[in-house]
């Protein structure tokens, strides 16, 4: 943990290091640079700087701020296994599988002192609290203490069965703390190297060891997938931690005591409270492809789905996970809100269709039927129907309650890849492998209209706000603009350089946006068909595109795992879902806050009466016919018809220079980051 408590920073087999915000479990940063894994990673004194040790054989300096790589030490010849800084951040010490214990000055990156003396691997290494002495733990079962400065063996502490995988000092440095693979933790007095406390209760071999900020008791992690926390002085067990299904690989505890931190095999970070042993936090993202992104009608939360069977909803503004839902058991292709956004439709080569609760995560539905993969889904504007398009070739309307099949409608000679309805919900597009667009009427299931002209799999369609054009994405690289009533091609937009995988229009319908495996998203002008901004920053496919309902940000979702979330307007990233947040830097402004208030946080527009209403049902506002497709945003596969929060308080501001400095004045508001060029 950094030293106020409010980040955590991890290292990975995948290279990678990642710093986490505490509180909300969100990505901030992910540093990359080393080749190997990251065994082993400490934030300095004052949190500003990180350093990390790898199987490459170096030990890295990182601004936590930033991100940049200050300093890459170099000289060992084995994997770095552990690594710490000094507490003034002046130096760094590091242990390694060369059996030696290296000090290095932190600034220029010069080796300072290397201390040898140990017969086997160094597993671990800790500086005393006043920089005077180095601790260190190695696989030949001794734990050394070492002078510093001189480089010189102070003390040699034996008792260990087995490799001893970690070692700390207490705060005051009249301890030493130290977990082995013979399952137990022992403190030892740092002055006469005798045995204080042998902690016994791990099942197998302890991986990690830390002592509280009051030293009054001791935290191990184990490869029996437990956190213990221990009394230090009665060396009774005080609280087990249980949630990990791996080897828990590193503890830590936060700078007052109150949190533990831990990290292991299962690839997730876990924050718990020290007192209860509650979970606080898991931090976690998707771990395969992102298929498919939406907004939800008020444009604060996106829902995603992805390879790994799981569907999360996010908040927009933070880039936390809010909600995962698990049950598919295979590949989650499609998904949308509601138009109320209080449920959320999934669509899986598990072969179902599913409905579930948006705020609570609880299954509400599961539909099933087809026989062949559901590759695309959406909901009606008024909610009360689902449209599937599947493998099977069929496209299928179902009653959102029930789950009951309404209607099938039949016509496509291969895979059905997306579908949609129109804004008044009275007709359905699909678009298929067979290169083919179809206009279908949504209560009789009769083919209206089939529009042709892509000459390979048609992967996206989505109708128009005011529902009188058609837009397709193909896998001929091509964009096309369709007139929904007579079928004719209006515009084709070139320009990609790979298969289109996801097109929508813009809520005003002068924009479409178009995702591409040539890892970009473009944004075009609907009226001329030139090309308005190419967003890049995927690395991988891009697979699922969306705006939100106000037409000022974009979703996009890809196959390097990642949603991103960018502005509409400049095509600048404000967040990475599952990397770094970028509305939360010392450019970050709240400018208002948003009150709850009654019934008329959320409305709807009824499209035929012309009416704005509000949840309870009461009259608001009439709009005439000319109107009331600049409020409607259209119902694709993509995005759903728009209910965006109408009751703003324009009382309650403030500035500041980050939203730590201001959230303690707005605790009980939601409040509004706006990027300030």
């Amino acid at each position: 943990m950094s030293p106020d408590g409010k980040q955590v920073v991890s290292g990975s087999d995948d290279a990678s290091v990642r710093i986490w915000d505490a509180l909300t479990g969100d990505l901030i940063k992910e540093l990359k640079g080393h080749t190997n894994a990251v065994g082993s990673v400490a934030f300095s004194p004052g949190g500003g700087w990180v350093v990390s040790g790898s199987r490459d054989r170096s030990v890295h300096i990182w601004d936590a701020l930033s991100g940049d790589l200050v300093n890459e030490l170099k000289g060992h010849t084995d994997y770095v296994q552990s690594v710490a800084f000094s507490p003034n951040g002046k130096q760094v010490v590091s242990g390694s599988r060369d059996t030696s214990v290296c000090i290095w000055d932190a600034l220029t990156g010069d080796l300072v002192e290397e201390l040898k003396g140990h017969a086997d691997y160094v597993q671990s290494v800790a500086f005393s609290p006043d920089g005077k002495q180095v601790v260190s733990g190695s696989d030949d079962r001794s734990v050394c203490i070492w002078d510093a400065l001189t480089g010189d063996l102070v003390k040699k502490f034996k008792g260990h069965t087995d490799y001893v995988q970690s070692v700390v000092f207490s705060l005051d440095g009249k301890q030493v703390l130290s977990g082995s693979n013979d399952a137990s933790v022992r403190i030892w007095d740092a002055l006469t190297g005798d045995l204080v406390k042998e902690l016994k209760g791990h099942t197998d071999t302890v991986l990690s060891v830390a002592f509280s900020p009051d030293g009054k008791q001791v935290l191990s992690g184990s490869h029996d997938r437990s956190v213990c926390i221990w009394d230090a002085l009665t060396g009774d067990l005080v609280k087990e931690l249980k949630g990990h299904t791996d080897y828990v690989q590193s503890v830590a505890f936060s700078s007052g005591g109150k949190q533990v931190a831990s990290g292991s095999h299962d690839r997730s970070v876990c924050i718990w409270d020290a007192f209860t042993g509650d979970l606080v936090k898991e931090l976690k993202g998707h771990t395969d492809w992102v298929q498919f992104v939406a907004f939800s009608p008020d444009g604060k939360q996106v829902v995603s789905g992805s390879g790994d069977t799981s569907v999360c909803i996010w908040d927009a503004l933070t880039g936390g996970l809010v909600t995962e839902l698990k049950g598919h058991t295979d590949y989650v292709q499609s998904g949308a809100f509601s138009p109320s956004g209080k449920q959320v439709v999934s669509g899986s080569r598990d072969r179902s269709v599913r409905i579930w609760d948006a705020l609570t995560g609880d299954l509400i539905k599961k539909v099933k039927g087809r026989t062949g993969y559901v590759q695309a889904v959406a909901f009606s504007p008024d909610g009360k129907q689902v449209v599937s398009g599947s493998g099977d070739r069929s496209v299928h309307i179902w009653n959102a309650l029930t789950g009951d099949l309404v209607k099938e409608l039949k016509g496509h000679t291969d895979y059905v890849q997306s579908v949609a309805f129109s804004p008044d919900g009275r007709q359905v597009v699909s678009g298929s492998r067979d290169t083919s667009v179809c206009i279908w009427d949504a209560l009789t299931g009769g083919l209206i209209k089939e529009f042709k002209g892509h000459t390979d799999f048609v992967q996206s369609v989505a109708f128009s706000p005011d529902g009188k054009q058609v837009v397709s994405g193909s896998d001929d690289r091509l964009v096309c603009i369709w007139d929904a009533l007579s079928g004719d091609l209006v515009k084709r937009l070139k320009g990609c350089a790979g298969y289109v995988w996801s097109v929508a229009f813009s809520p005003d319908g002068k924009q479409v946006v178009s995702g591409s495996n040539d890892a970009s998203v473009r944004i075009w002008d609907a009226l001329t068909g030139h090309l308005v901004k190419e967003l890049k920053g995927h690395t991988d496919s891009v697979l699922s595109v969306a705006f939100s309902p106000d037409g000022k940000q974009l979703a996009s979702g890809s196959c390097d795992t990642s949603v991103r979330i960018w502005d509409a307007l400049t095509g600048d990233l404000f967040e990475d879902l599952n990397g770094q947040s970028l509305a939360g830097s010392d450019q970050s402004l709240i400018l208002k806050t948003l009150e709850r208030t009654s019934d008329v946080l959320l409305w709807s527009l009824n499209h035929h009466t012309g009416w704005i209403c509000s949840q309870a049902g009461h009259l608001l506002l009439w709009l005439p016919v000319q109107m009331r497709s600049t409020v409607y945003t259209p119902s694709t596969t993509l995005i759903i018809s728009s209910q965006p929060p109408t009751h703003v308080a324009f009382d309650s501001q403030c500035l500041g220079t980050s939203w730590v400095e201001i959230f303690p004045k707005f605790e009980s508001f939601y409040s509004i980051f706006v990027t300030v060029p």
